[in-house]
């Protein structure tokens, strides 16, 4: 008897094995059944997200770069008020990234939560596209010798409610499709991570390409056609992108979500305080742990004597059940909570890009914006960063990458870090160049009389703005493309998600803070000085040269602080040793 069963036992190991060579385990398809490997996952269904993105990007950057304006000319918003409108509207978008992080994570797959998010943007698109062909919808047109009446009551209610829909799909579709395009590859393998690396690259290329097109194309109709054809074409594209998107669903894998990964940083946190507070010792603690089996990716089951206090987690016999933690668990949140200081350092560079789509536009707004016989639209400024992503994203990948590789024997070349650190010494150039592009800029305007005259364009080319957009731009690439690769690679495979939406959440507080930093500077130097920075009857009697000076300044600050933290910081993920 005793033969048969161990006969049956080993039968059962080799079914279990047999059936892990042939799935992805901890992954399924999208009829919830194991995804297989050969059939789910690679290039190939990474291959839709990457469309998807162009798509996804088309809607959101013709709204972002274009906005302002709308709600100046149409809304009759007064600059200030419309630039921390479209900031806190992008940094809302960006901020409900963890929300479709922390969804796909801990209830949906990275699947359905964009499908959900997607239909959430396209019903906001369809109220803005609504307000902007109906006139009566919008305030009445300002007329000669009266004032303009500020938009309020429904039809600021209309505005707003279709703005935090859109806000509400963007977040959703940040947090889920980066992720649910790298979770394709196979990270067990160095021609996985390979591709994986390539992914993000070009996803990065795929959300440029998308907005060139709305920066050019998109952006042409609304100051040349109406700002209904400036919203519809959004709302078709995101309408595009959904069977796009489904068309691939044969080929991905999703993983399977893993429960709430803030009620797992919560509960260890905790945990670790009350075993502390009542002297537990975790030294003798007997390690258990939920799951037996693992992803493709190893982890190891010892704790670290990284960030101890939180060793005191882990106890055989807890006093509460319910604050029982896994080893792997009190890992995860090391993991998190070293990477935290990587994700603040990065706001103040996003803060710098907030003036990209605010001040930038307003200021090639008062100057020659013609090229020989075709007048640009102000707006479309935000061509010369993506058009020069564009170029170097595949250099990066074809050129310097392959470069690295070799020069330092390590899979990765350049590491994460290094390039987040290259973009935030880029975004203190950005906005030295910046300063003294406004100061040219002012003088032109004095010497020529029109500093009252905020109606009539200045004899200076709009090219001299581009300057600082190159530099943003490259700097975007660098730590954006970077900050992502960073998180997914880092993190655990059970709170990927949410991390990797950390990199958009970077966005939405460097856009809160650049509202905040408006706020303040107006609030000090109107103090001191009885006449605030960014205040005034027109552009020209803002002092933004200073304000830019300032940013630059505080850049350099947070660059140092990024220093301290990067030079301190430890990889864990695999591809970051010598070959």
């Amino acid at each position: 008897m005793m033969i048969c069963d161990c006969d049956y036992d080993a039968k059962q190991d080799e079914e279990v094995e047999e059936n892990q060579a042939t799935t992805w385990e901890g992954y399924v398809n999208w009829r919830n059944k194991p995804a297989l490997r050969g059939r789910h996952g690679g290039m190939l269904a990474a291959s839709f997200v990457l469309v998807v993105e162009i798509l996804e990007s088309l809607s959101f950057v013709a709204n972002a770069s274009n906005l302002v304006l709308y709600m100046i000319k149409f809304m009759h918003m007064s600059p200030s008020k419309s630039a921390n409108n479209v900031t806190n509207f992008i940094g809302t978008a960006f901020l409900l990234a963890l929300l479709g992080g922390f969804c796909s994570d801990a209830f949906f797959t990275t699947y359905h939560t964009f499908l959900i998010s997607s239909v959430f943007e396209l019903l906001g698109l369809i109220l803005l596209t609504v307000q902007a062909r109906v006139g009566s919808l919008r305030p009445a047109a300002c007329e000669a010798g009266s004032p303009c009446h500020e938009v309020n009551g429904g039809k600021a209610a209309m505005l707003f409610a279709g703005l935090y829909l859109v806000a509400l799909g963007i977040g959703g579709i940040k947090g889920s499709l980066p992720p649910h395009g790298a979770e394709q590859f196979d990270e067990s393998t160095p021609s996985g991570r390979k591709q994986r690396s390539t992914f993000f690259n070009y996803f990065v290329f795929c959300l440029s390409f998308g907005g060139l097109l709305a920066c050019t194309f998109v952006v042409w109709l609304a100051d040349n056609k109406g700002w209904e054809w400036g919203f519809g074409i959004p709302t078709i594209s995101i309408f595009l992108s959904i069977p796009v998107f489904l068309a691939g669903s044969s080929t991905y894998r999703n993983k399977i979500p893993s429960g709430s990964p803030l009620a797992t940083f919560f509960k260890v946190l905790v945990a670790a305080t009350f075993n502390g507070c009542f002297g537990r010792n975790s030294g003798s603690a007997v390690v258990s742990t939920t799951s037996s089996r693992r992803n493709e990716n190893k982890e190891s089951e010892a704790l670290t004597n990284t960030l101890k206090f939180l060793n005191r987690a882990v106890e055989s016999n807890p006093k509460y059940s319910s604050m029982e933690c896994t080893v792997e668990q009190v890992e995860d949140v090391k993991i998190v909570l070293k990477a935290l200081p990587i994700f603040f350092c990065t706001i103040m560079l996003n803060c710098c890009l907030a003036q990209l789509n605010t001040f930038s536009v307003e200021q090639a707004a008062t100057m020659n914006t013609r090229l020989g016989s075709l007048k640009v639209p102000p707006a479309s400024l935000s061509v010369f960063p993506v058009v020069f992503i564009m170029i170097l994203a595949p250099i990066y990948d074809l050129v310097i990458a392959p470069f690295a590789r070799k020069l330092t024997k390590t899979e990765m070349g350049i590491t994460h870090l290094q390039r987040i650190g290259f973009g935030l010494v880029l975004s203190i150039f950005s906005m030295a160049v910046a300063a003294v592009v406004e100061v040219k800029r002012k003088r032109v305007a004095i010497n020529s009389g029109l500093v009252d005259d905020g109606t009539k364009p200045l004899p200076i080319s709009f090219i001299w703005i581009a300057l600082q957009y190159l530099f943003l731009g490259s700097a975007d690439l660098f730590t954006f493309a970077g900050l992502l690769e960073f998180f997914f690679t880092e993190t655990s495979i059970r709170m990927r998600s949410l991390a990797t939406s950390l990199s958009f959440a970077s966005l939405a507080v460097g856009y809160y803070l650049s509202s905040a930093i408006v706020s303040i500077v107006n609030s000090v130097t109107g103090d001191i000085s009885h006449r605030p920075w960014l205040s005034g009857a027109n552009l020209n009697h803002y002092h933004l040269d200073r304000f830019y000076w300032l940013l630059c300044v505080l850049s350099v600050f947070n660059f140092l602080h990024y220093l301290f933290w990067a030079f301190r910081y430890k990889y864990r993920g695999i591809g970051t040793t010598k070959q």
